[in-house]
């Protein structure tokens, strides 16, 4: 192995850059890259595999990275073959060349893309397949941006997902030289802030886990995903769709269903509705939800504090209040590190919790955590969905339509699904194609409305039918192209003269 200028890494780092930790990753690369040669994902020498080799005393972004060489017959690639590299992408040692017919070492051509994968999302791990799969689902539709499963176990696999999420995958378009999908590859990674993976167009996936094990299970749920979607697409079913019913014509994941049934000039509309005033009573949101995630927050996080999700919804509780302490938000109450103890960083985080509640904020940090004390109470049984009675007519009636509806709320998707997932009437989550919360963005602006359009692939954002009991949320909508209308429910907020927008006072009336 040749020694390279690492960039500040002395030579008398050899030692360990050949010990244990990283002779294993070296060795577990070669044998994932045979595994994955037999699954026809690195043929021909193309794919890749890019591990972080995992050391506790070492900041995840600093650790090494071992990565495959390009051009390298991928089955037979030995643990020698791989190159180490700084946490910021430095060439530390590569493998040392081969007699012919074996040509010159060279790092393998995803390299930059890889680093935006660890850049960009602390990743543990990456992999690049040229699978059939990933490349034949692209082709499907040539003119689609995102690949769009629901309904499917293997959702469950990838993470963030379950079974009754929809599955977003960004398909960016292929180029000549792979390097020079960088760009494209970072600006859909920033645009798809759940995504761990995307698609490039006639070529294969990049696929990123926290750690090796995590890449690798999501590469498998992915192939297994599109491969089911090729073939329901060859049976003339429909894979975007709750149901997976006969593809009708019309534009959809291949085409989509005719949207009969919508009327007058919301004639092929795929629904949005809101959640609070619109499907729902405020009443149940203000005198149900709220007080009972204020009741039991302080519970909630004492009982799952060593969590992996309540770790995470504490980094975002610390990184709102900190930004509130900066612009002097009333309530914000600054919480002490994790080594003031337990006690202590629980009390500040309910005294935050509970001023947030009470100013009524649209923020991801605070509807996240509900969500997750609501989990508790509908498994609990102590909570249960409450809508309009029009609303679950409505919804089966647009289903059987194959009608695509999506919901838009300031709550959490947790929250939507187990809002929408534990009711009176059943489990309504079936009729429903996708959730979006304040992750794409505030409902009172219009980038917003922009982000969901283009999400849902729409050819015009008129063909999206906005629902919501808020004006100023309407006005937003309709400035990015969308329909949209006004729910008049009982004991919504009196609306203004000349708002200019049609009402409804339910949904059989659409």
């Amino acid at each position: 192995m040749a020694a390279v200028n690492g960039g500040g890494v002395s030579l008398a780092s050899q030692a360990y850059m050949e010990g244990k930790a990283v002779k294993e990753t070296r060795a577990l690369v070669a044998d994932l890259c045979r595994q994955f040669y037999s699954l026809g994902w690195v043929s021909g020498t193309g794919g890749s595999i890019t591990i972080k080799v995992h050391d506790d005393c070492i900041p995840k972004p600093q650790q090494l990275i071992l990565m495959s060489p390009s051009g390298v017959q991928k089955e037979r690639m030995e643990a020698d073959d791989m190159y180490v590299m700084s946490g910021n992408g430095s060439i530390l040692y590569a493998p040392s060349p081969k007699p012919y017919p074996h040509k010159p070492p060279k790092c393998s051509d995803c390299a930059p893309l890889f680093m935006k994968a660890y850049e960009m999302r602390d990743a543990g791990g990456v992999i690049h397949s040229h699978g059939m799969e990933s490349c034949l689902v692209t082709m499907l539709n040539p003119s689609a941006k995102e690949f769009r499963i629901t309904h499917m176990e293997m959702i469950k696999g990838i993470k963030g997902h379950g079974y009754y999420d929809e599955l977003v995958v960004p398909i960016i378009e292929n180029t000549a030289y792979e390097n020079e999908l960088t760009e494209s590859l970072t600006k859909a990674i920033e645009a798809y802030p759940k995504t761990t993976a995307v698609l490039v167009r006639n070529h294969g996936i990049y696929v990123w886990g926290d750690t090796w094990i995590s890449a690798k299970t999501q590469a498998e749920c992915y192939h297994y995903l599109f491969d089911a979607a090729i073939k329901l697409h060859q049976m003339g079913l429909d894979w975007s769709t709750p149901s997976h019913g006969p593809i009708q014509q019309g534009r959809g994941a291949i085409s989509a269903p005719v949207k009969a049934g919508l009327k007058d000039s919301n004639h092929n509309s795929e629904p949005l509705p809101d959640i609070e005033g619109t499907t729902t009573p405020i009443t149940f949101v203000a005198d149900v939800l709220f007080p009972y995630a204020r009741d039991n927050v302080g519970k909630h996080l004492s009982a799952t504090y060593d969590t992996e999700d309540t770790q995470e919804d504490i980094k975002l509780l610390r990184s709102q209040v900190e930004d509130d302490l900066a612009q002097g938000i009333d309530g914000a109450v600054s919480i002490p590190p994790n080594d003031a103890g337990k006690d202590a960083v629980i009390a500040a985080l309910v005294a935050n919790v509970e001023a947030m509640i009470r100013a009524d904020r649209k923020i991801t940090a605070l509807k996240q955590l509900q969500g997750h004390v609501w989990r508790t109470g509908f498994q609990n049984n102590e909570l249960k969905g409450e809508f309009y009675n029009d609303v679950p007519e409505a919804l089966q009636s647009w289903h059987s339509l194959g009608i695509k509806v999506y919901i838009y709320s300031s709550g959490s998707r947790l929250a939507q699904r187990l809002i929408f997932g534990n009711t009176k009437s059943g489990d309504l989550r079936k009729y429903l194609s996708g959730f979006f919360d304040t992750n794409v963005g505030n409902k009172r602006e219009t980038s917003s409305y922009i982000q969901i359009s283009e999400s849902l692939g729409v050819d015009n954002p008129s063909e999206i039918l906005f629902l919501t009991d808020v004006v100023q949320e309407a006005v937003a909508a309709k400035a990015a192209g969308l329909k949209a209308m006004i729910s008049v429910r009982p004991g919504n907020a009196p609306l203004p003269e000349n708002h200019g927008f049609k009402t409804i006072n339910s949904f059989l009336e659409i």
